[in-house]
C-alpha cells in the first residue's frame, strides 16, 4: 500500500465509525454549479478501492441527503451512473466491507427484504467523516457524466487544485491503479495518464493550461460543470445478469422500490445526456496519428513576459529570437524569482551586461555559446549571482556602495596565508642539494672560474620599500634566476617571491 493511502487513511482510522451516523453529513446544498459531495480522500487515493467505488459513493451520498437515506436499487444506481449492475455491485462490495487498511466501512447497508425475496430495497447511508479527515468536493453530476476512472482523475486534480499542489503527469499516473489483469495493483504509466488527461480535457470538466505551472508543468483547472457538454441520442443501460440475488435474473432481492424521491424506472435509459467517453476516445484516436516532425514541435500558448523581464534582458535582446519559447519562459521565471527576493532590475541588467560583454570579448567563446544555445548560457552563467553568502555581494563587491566585500576580502587573505604556509612547508621539506666533490686540478694550468656571485648587498629600509613597491613579476623572476632564492627574498620580501618560487619548484621537479 502506498504512503499516500496511509496518509489519507490515518486521520479517519483514529475515529471509530458510529453505529447510527447521520446520512449525507458534509454534503453541500445546491449552488450555481449543482450539488457537491464531500468525499473522503482515502476513497480517491486508496489502491484498495476500485474506480467504480468512487462513483457509487458519490451517488449514494447524494441520494442519502434525505433523512431516511438512500433506498435506490442496484439496477437504478447502475442506470443513474451509466454502468452495469456488476460494476456497481463490485463498487458496493468495496464500500460495504471493512477496509483492509484500517477496517472502516464507508457505506452502511441495511437489508429490508424478506427471506422469500419480497420487500423493499436496501437502505444505505454513508459514514460520518471526522473533522480532521482529508476530503475533496466532487460535483454529483460529474459521477453521472464521467467514467469511473476519469472521475477519479478529476477528484485527484480537484484536490491538488484546492491545496495548491503542482502536478506532473507522472504524479497522476502514480495515483491511478490497474485493478484487473496481470498488472493488477500496479499504477499507470506516464503515457496512460497523459491519454486519460487528454480524454478528461475533451469532456470539458477540466482545462489544461500547457506549460503554465511550476517548472514547466501543466496547470489544471477543474469546473463545476462541463464547459461544452455533448448531447447524444438516448441509449439503454446494459443489462448484465450478475447481481446479488440468488435467482438467475440477478440484481437485488427487493421486489419494489420507494418512489418518493427516486425517479421511476423508464425504458428511455439514462436520459438525453451521456458521458463523452466514447466520442472523446474516438476523436482522440483519430487525432493521435501525426508525423514525427509534428510531434516534436512546440504547441503551447504564446510567449508572455512582463515588461520588467524585457528590461532585464535588454543587453541580449538581439539574441532572444534564437531562443525557444520554453527556455524563454524558464529565463522569465528565474528573473521573476530574483526580483521577488529583492534583487533590483538595475543589478540584474548590469550583471547580464557585464558577463555578456566579457563573453563577446572572446570571439571563440561567444561562437561556442551561440552554437550551444544562448538561452542555456543565460540560465547557467548570465543570471546566477557570484559572490559570498552575503546577499549584497556581487562578484566580490558590495552592490550598494561599490566597495570590496569585507567577507570576500577576508576569505582571500586567509587563502593567501594558507598558500604561503603551504609554500614554506614545501620549501622546508625539499631535499638539500649535496655539496659538490672537489675536483683535483689538472697538471696543466687552466684559469679558475670566478667565485659565485653572493648577490647584491641588502638595501636600506627606505630603498627596500621603494624597490618592493615598483616590483613586477618579471623583475622578481629575474632576481630569482640571477641571484637565487635567499637574495630575492632579501630584495623583494617573502610575499612577492613565494608564488614564483613555487612555480620554479614545480618546474624543477618536472625537469
Amino acid at each position: 500500500m502506498t504512503a499516500a493511502v496511509a496518509y489519507a487513511a490515518a486521520p479517519a482510522a483514529a475515529v471509530p465509525c458510529p453505529e447510527t451516523p447521520r446520512a449525507s453529513t458534509g454534503a453541500r446544498p445546491r449552488t450555481g454549479g449543482g450539488l457537491r459531495v464531500r468525499v473522503p480522500l482515502r476513497l480517491v487515493v486508496g489502491a484498495q478501492y476500485r474506480d467504480a467505488a468512487l462513483s457509487v459513493y458519490i451517488k449514494i451520498a447524494a441520494l442519502a441527503m434525505r433523512p431516511e437515506g438512500c433506498t435506490a436499487k442496484v439496477s437504478v444506481l447502475a442506470e443513474y451512473l451509466g454502468l452495469s449492475k456488476s460494476v456497481v455491485e463490485r463498487g458496493l462490495k468495496d464500500l460495504t466491507t471493512p477496509d483492509e487498511v484500517d477496517g472502516l466501512i464507508e457505506v452502511i447497508t441495511t437489508r429490508r427484504t424478506l427471506r422469500g425475496g419480497r420487500g423493499q430495497s436496501a437502505h444505505r447511508i454513508v459514514r460520518k467523516a471526522a473533522e480532521s479527515e482529508h476530503f475533496v468536493w466532487v460535483p454529483v453530476r460529474a459521477a453521472d457524466a464521467l467514467s469511473p476512472r476519469l472521475l477519479r482523475l478529476y477528484a485527484l486534480i480537484a484536490y491538488a487544485e484546492a491545496r495548491n499542489v503542482p502536478l506532473a503527469v507522472g504524479d497522476l499516473g502514480g495515483m491511478l491503479y490497474h485493478h484487473t489483469g496481470k498488472s493488477a495493483g500496479q499504477h499507470l504509466g506516464d503515457r496512460q495518464a497523459a491519454r486519460l488527461i487528454e480524454e478528461l480535457g475533451s469532456t470539458g470538466w477540466i482545462t489544461v493550461h500547457a506549460r503554465q505551472g511550476l517548472q514547466g508543468r501543466h496547470a489544471y483547472e477543474t469546473h463545476r460543470h462541463p464547459v461544452h457538454p455533448v448531447v447524444q441520442a438516448p441509449a439503454a443501460a446494459p443489462d448484465i445478469h450478475d447481481g446479488s440475488g440468488a435467482v438467475g435474473g440477478g440484481g437485488s432481492l427487493a421486489s419494489r422500490e420507494d418512489q418518493r424521491t427516486d425517479r421511476p424506472v423508464t425504458s428511455g435509459g439514462c436520459g438525453s445526456i451521456r458521458r463523452r467517453r466514447d466520442a472523446g476516445s474516438s476523436a482522440r484516436g483519430q487525432g493521435e496519428k501525426r508525423s514525427n516532425s509534428q510531434a516534436g514541435t512546440y504547441r503551447g500558448p504564446g510567449l508572455q513576459l512582463s515588461p520588467r523581464v524585457w528590461q532585464v534582458l535588454e543587453p541580449v535582446r538581439h539574441e532572444l529570437p534564437g531562443i525557444s519559447p520554453y527556455v524563454l519562459r524558464r529565463i522569465g521565471r528565474e528573473i521573476g524569482e530574483q526580483l521577488s527576493k529583492g534583487v533590483g532590475m538595475e543589478r540584474l541588467t548590469a550583471r547580464l551586461l557585464t558577463r555578456y560583454s566579457r563573453l563577446t570579448a572572446h570571439a571563440p567563446a561567444a561562437e561556442n555559446a551561440r552554437r550551444g544555445d544562448v538561452g542555456r548560457w543565460i540560465l547557467g552563467a548570465g543570471l546566477p549571482r557570484h559572490g559570498c553568502r552575503l546577499p549584497s555581494c556581487e562578484s566580490g563587491t558590495t552592490w550598494s556602495t561599490g566597495e570590496r566585500c569585507h567577507l570576500c576580502a577576508n576569505i582571500t587573505a586567509e587563502a593567501e596565508r594558507l598558500a604561503a604556509v603551504a609554500a614554506e612547508q614545501l620549501l622546508a621539506a625539499a631535499p638539500r642539494p649535496e655539496p659538490p666533490t672537489p675536483v683535483r686540478p689538472p697538471t696543466t694550468w687552466l684559469p679558475m672560474p670566478p667565485p659565485p656571485d653572493p648577490g647584491p648587498e641588502p638595501p636600506a629600509p627606505a630603498e627596500r620599500e621603494q624597490l618592493r613597491a615598483a616590483a613586477t613579476p618579471e623583475t622578481v623572476r629575474q632576481a630569482l634566476a640571477e641571484h637565487g632564492v635567499p637574495a630575492a627574498i632579501r630584495l623583494y620580501g617573502r610575499a612577492l617571491v613565494l608564488p614564483h618560487l613555487t612555480d620554479q619548484h614545480h618546474e624543477g621537479n618536472r625537469a
